[in-house]
């Protein structure tokens, strides 16, 4: 399969990766079924890809959650290494076209005092509902290379969702 078609598979094909990159073989290793799955727990396990309801959490508190995939997605691709190409191609590409946008811009806002306005704290919420979709996206693409069988991002009852009849 072609990173091409495996980024369509996931209706990820918005991100913007030079053509030979595309047409190259995907080819997961060990180290990126491994390096995929440590970055999958951390997702499922984060505001990034969990709903927050309006009347919980805080807003600095989610951003910098977000802010952390940094940080986590690059010891993950230093501890994995060379040998932990396909991760990384993907890591790299979310990260700087998916979650630097949003914590570039909110981090300045909230610099800026943004998050003592309801107006904005509800911008923020919507906006993170978006980055939220996406992300849950990158964590399913991550359960695939790392060989997940059962998708644990569904393992939840959604809030809003009825409860067994």
């Amino acid at each position: 399969m072609k990173w091409r078609d495996w980024l369509a598979n996931w209706g990820m094909s918005s991100l913007r990766i030079s053509t030979p990159f595309l047409d190259m073989e995907f080819k997961p290793r060990d180290e990126d079924r491994k390096a995929a799955w440590e970055l999958y727990i951390e997702l499922l396990t984060r505001v990034a890809t969990q709903p927050l309801a309006q009347e919980h959490g805080d807003e600095k508190t989610a951003l910098d959650s977000i802010h952390a995939l940094f940080p986590t997605s690059r010891e993950t691709i230093k501890k994995y290494g060379p040998r932990s190409r396909e991760f990384t191609k993907i890591a790299i590409v979310v990260l700087n076209q998916v979650v630097r946008p949003f914590t570039a811009k909110w981090h300045r806002l909230s610099l800026q005092g943004a998050f003592n306005e309801p107006i904005r704290r509800t911008e923020f919420r919507q906006e993170l509902a978006g980055l939220q979709e996406t992300l849950l996206r990158y964590t399913q693409m991550l359960g695939n290379m790392a060989g997940v069988e059962e998708d644990l991002t569904r393992i939840e009852e959604l809030p809003d969702s009825p409860g067994p009849s």
